[in-house]
């Protein structure tokens, strides 16, 4: 048993040291797209969370390779399945129609898809319902109404009537205004109960229609405040419909707003997304939640929130050439960094507390 596990481990030695000789002698080509914090360069150096990985796995392999580095996420693909590159690194999510044209490795991240807002765009909906052009004038009218209710029983009861409206029109304006107003917020004001026939029937059409006049008004600004929350809130994927939606061009994020028939906006990289966001070209981003997350963390701070949970769960890996001779080495030293902390160490360098998604 010894002797045969002794020889495995010697032929898969061997296969190594086929291909680190073969990597040498053609330079192993990785291409890669920048989507920070998988793939940036930073202070000169090509560096990122896959980058970083699949440095660690090159070190095992005894591999020599290059980098280059495409605009577009597009461009990158396109590089391995025309043999251009030997090898994709960033945050490739594994689908069942890039399998048709490429491999992938065993999957080096599990992710998502996620929604991001506005950092305001959720506060309560309650000042701008109040603050706006109807309910300004519902207002206004509200008002004058009562003011002119209230002169017309001064009118009513000024001779002969209730003492608290004798006297002239400048001198008792507002206590007229005040006693309308509170007969209909409080329903009377018993203490000042008109004398007059006149003013008694004004009073009591006042008294009851006021029931009606308050509850419409209570319910408009019940009805504004919920249409306005639904307008402006955006909670979740559903909430998008009507939305100025952003995402990538050829990304996860845009086949998944294609097949629900949401509209967006597509960016060709992820720094013109965020730009857009930011100057409020859109009012919500769909992209990766580990990206997004990244970005509300570090230059994103206080601009944008996350909402919702993720959906549309996905692994990233690294895309090889169709039949690439790689694959079966990437993964047995995968499986290996995992279990030496490698892979942990990475995760806890590029995401901290929010590595695990």
């Amino acid at each position: 048993m010894r002797i045969r596990l002794i020889l495995q481990r010697w032929v898969f030695g061997l296969v190594l040291c086929c291909l680190a000789g073969t990597a040498v002698a053609q330079d192993l080509r990785l291409v890669t797209v920048t989507r920070t914090p998988f793939s940036l360069v930073q202070g000169g150096v090509e560096t990122g969370f896959s980058l970083d990985l699949w440095a660690a796995i090159a070190a095992e392999l005894d591999l020599e390779y290059s980098v280059a580095r495409v605009d577009s996420f597009r461009d990158m693909l396109e590089a391995v399945e025309t043999g251009e590159a030997d090898i994709a690194a960033a945050n490739i999510s594994v689908t069942a129609d890039r399998e048709l044209t490429m491999d992938f490795s065993q999957p080096i991240f599990a992710a998502g898809l996620r929604v991001m807002v506005p950092f305001e765009q959720n506060r309560s909906s309650f000042w701008s319902a109040i603050w706006n052009r109807d309910f300004f004038l519902a207002a206004v009218l509200a008002f004058g109404l009562l003011f002119g209710g209230g002169l017309l029983m001064w009118w009513l009861e000024r001779d002969g009537g209730q003492e608290y409206f004798h006297g002239d029109m400048r001198e008792k304006a507002f206590p007229s205004f005040w006693w309308a107003l509170n007969l209909v917020v409080n329903g009377g004001f018993e203490e000042r109960v008109p004398r007059s026939v006149l003013g008694r029937i004004f009073a009591t059409l006042l008294v009851v229609s006021s029931l009606f006049v308050v509850s419409i008004f209570v319910a408009n600004i019940t009805a504004a405040m919920t249409v306005n929350a639904i307008q402006s809130s955006v909670q979740s994927v559903n909430d998008l419909y009507g939305k100025r939606v952003g995402t990538t061009g050829g990304s996860t994020a845009a086949s998944f707003l294609d097949g629900r028939g949401l509209g967006y906006r597509a960016f060709d990289n992820v720094d013109t997304l965020l730009a857009a966001f930011e100057d409020g070209e859109i009012e919500a981003v769909v992209f990766d939640a580990p990206i997004l997350s990244y970005y509300l963390t570090t230059n994103g701070a206080g601009k944008g929130q996350l909402v919702g949970s993720v959906f549309l769960s996905e692994n990233y890996g690294f895309a090889l050439q169709s039949e690439s001779p790689l694959r079966e080495a990437i993964n047995r030293v995968l499986l290996r960094l995992r279990e030496d902390g490698t892979y942990d160490q990475l995760l806890e360098k590029w995401f901290g507390s929010n590595a695990r998604l």
